[in-house]
Order: C-alpha cells, then structure tokens, then sequence
C-alpha cells in the first residue's frame, strides 16, 4: 500500500527526532512562557481595540478524515504547526485528553491547529501514521511528522510539548501560526537573531538527508563552540539516524527478541524504537540490557544509553525515570 502523502512518510524519521532535539534546549520552558505572555498582551490589546485577535481566521479544532487529510493537514501544516489526536469513541483515556488539548487549541489563539481523526472511521491514516495504541497526539510541521506522545497526559505536560513544538515550528521551519500584520497599538516581535552559518549548514544537510555531512558539520561546529548546545544535540540527531539508516528492522528486532544478551542487535533495536517515537521503549530495552551483560558490553549500553538521553533532553521525565531505572541496575 502507497501512503497518501510520500514526502510526509519519507521525513518521517528527521520528524521524529526534530521536536526532541527541542526539548533539550535549556531556553525552551522560558522562551515559551514568553511567548505566552506576549500573546496574551496581544490579545488584550487586540480586545481593547476591537480588533480580531492574531489567528481568528483559523478553526482551531478540526474534525479531519481521509478525504480531507491532504487539505487540513498536510497543506496546512505550511501555515500552522497541526497536532493530530488520533482517538475513537469507545476509548476512555481519549475522553480525558481531548478536552485538555481542545482547551489549549483555543487558548493558543492560532499558534496551533488541532486535528481530530477517529481511526475507527479512518482506519487508513491510522494505519500510515503506525498507529499502535490510542490516545496518540503527533504533529505535522510544514509536511513532515513530528510524534509527540501516546496515552492520557496531564496538562501541565501537554502545554510542555505545545510550547516546544512551537519553537521547532519557528525555529526550524520559519513557521509562525497566527501570522499577519499586528494589531493596532501591538508592536510586532522583535527579529530572531540570524543564525550561525556554520549551524545552518549542519541543519540543512540533516532536513536533506546528508546523515554523514551532516555529522561531520556538527562536529565542525563543536570544534569552534564546543559549548553549543544546539551543534550537540544535531549531532546526537545525526549519528542516531545515520545508524539506522542501513538496518533491516525485521532482521534487527527478530535477532533482538531471539538473544537479549545480543548487545549489537539490542543497541540497534533500540535505535530503531527511539526514532519511530517509542521513547520508553527504547529506554527500557537499553536498561534491561546493561542488567544482563558486563564488562565493555555492558558500558557499549550504558553509553549509548547517555547518548539517547540527550537526543530526547535530560529534562524529559522519561529520561529522569530511565536514569533512576539504570541507577538501579547499575548500583
């Protein structure tokens, strides 16, 4: 079966990974908390002017299906970062979380679009996107796939993830939900400070899928900054998709299921899980295995685990669990 939409699927992997990268930049939680604040002025000023606020023209929460997929998703994914909450009527965990991210849809007055697919009734998309298990919340950034997270979450942790896929969204890609002309007696935001030549090249040659340049030009980077915090996570981005990129996932976990000692083929396993989204499966495979082995495969895991940990963010509280599972293990 062809999917729907190739370059969707075929970025599927660098989406993967994109708003992960984000969640480790030490900046995130205070850049976003600004930019709240900032559109909560806006929309006080908007209001006393009488003015429609900045994405009014937008219908912040969408019914979406497979006929209409390719218009309100992908096609408006170029304008608006989209999340995709992927639910059905007869599950529970749905009914708790729906209402959260329909709540911060609107509060986030066009920054953000949410699509609601039912996979009882488009069974195709849930199929395309690899839709295991519901709620799943993921995202589509100027055509490519961003997973976010699966089952019920909080909405302090929600709001967590909207702020960073936000800033992946006007970092990386220039997109900007609820752009236009401000309102009357708003200044507008002042410009993003441009960014280094040698940086950009680097995230170029990775959105182009140049793994080995772009691992090279990360290093580059570091070389002069080795104190830059977005070179070194690129970098983890990098290397992790370069390792992936020549696996045959079938052979991988088929030899991973038949050997847990096998530290090649867990190591490559729990590649494969993390970039397809399934953090704490990766986590977990990776723990279990430095449970099992010693000498220098046991520290090959630990290590690769450390790297896996910052790909995702040292903040992440999968990665605080995951560290208190290896403590565990290990001492």
């Amino acid at each position: 079966m062809q999917p729907r939409n190739s370059r969707l699927n075929s970025a599927a992997l660098r989406g993967a990974v994109d708003l992960a990268a984000v969640k480790a930049a030490g900046e995130a939680a205070q850049k976003a908390e600004q930019a709240r604040a900032e559109r909560a002025r806006q929309s006080a000023a908007a209001e006393e002017a009488g003015v429609a606020p900045a994405g009014a023209g937008y219908e912040l929460v969408i019914d979406v299906t497979e006929d209409t997929f390719e218009t309100e998703v992908v096609q408006r994914s170029t304008e608006v970062p989209v999340v995709v909450d992927f639910w059905a009527e007869w599950c529970g965990p749905c009914k708790q979380l729906s209402p959260i991210l329909e709540r911060l849809a609107e509060e986030y007055a066009g920054r953000i679009v949410l699509a609601k697919i039912d996979v009882d009734a488009n069974q195709l998309i849930a199929q395309q996107f690899g839709i295991q298990g519901i709620p799943a919340v993921m995202a589509v950034v100027a055509g490519q796939l961003v997973p976010l997270f699966q089952g019920a979450e909080n909405e302090a942790n929600v709001r967590k993830v909207l702020d960073q896929l936000i800033l992946v969204a006007e970092q990386r890609f220039g997109i900007v939900g609820g752009a236009g002309a401000p309102a009357e007696g708003v200044e507008a935001a002042a410009p993003q400070r441009p960014e280094d030549p040698a940086l950009s090249a680097a995230h170029d040659a990775l959105d182009r899928g140049d793994l080995a340049g772009a691992v090279q030009a990360y290093r580059n980077v570091l070389v002069e900054q080795p104190g830059n915090t977005e070179a070194k996570l690129g970098l983890a981005q990098a290397q992790l998709l370069h390792r992936v990129e020549g696996l045959d996932p079938q052979a991988v976990r088929a030899a991973a299921a038949a050997d847990p000692k096998d530290v090649v083929a867990q190591l490559g396993a729990a590649d494969l899980d993390l970039v397809g989204g399934h953090v704490e499966d990766a986590f977990g495979r990776l723990v279990v295995t430095v449970g099992k082995t010693f000498g220098e495969d046991r520290d090959a895991v630990r290590l690769r685990l450390l790297e896996l940990f910052e790909v995702i963010g040292t903040e992440d509280p999968r990665v605080t669990a995951a560290r208190q599972a290896l403590a565990r293990v290990l001492f």
